[in-house]
């Protein structure tokens, strides 16, 4: 068993057995939420570019322009932010 620190985030939390399961239920609904379809959508788009030959070092597929783009533009909103 790996060692955990006391005050760690990975540590397994103590829950009665109605929060565990309530828990469980939230992060399934959660793990299976609307971002998930971007992120497969991500990884398909990048397979197929990589198997095409193209170079994505430090880029990603941005969702609104439907092409890669820098990591830094895609995070950034390009120059609008990310609360527009």
């Amino acid at each position: 068993m790996a060692y955990v620190q006391k005050n760690s985030p990975f540590k397994k939390q103590k829950l009665s057995a109605k929060a565990a399961k309530d828990k469980a239920e939230r992060d399934l609904a959660y793990a299976n939420g609307p971002y998930k379809k971007k992120r497969a959508e991500n990884q398909r788009k990048r397979r197929a570019a990589k198997k095409n030959g193209k170079d994505l070092t430090g880029l990603d597929y941005d969702h609104t322009t439907s092409s890669f783009t820098s990591v830094k533009n895609n995070r950034g909103g390009f120059g609008n932010g990310t609360n527009t």
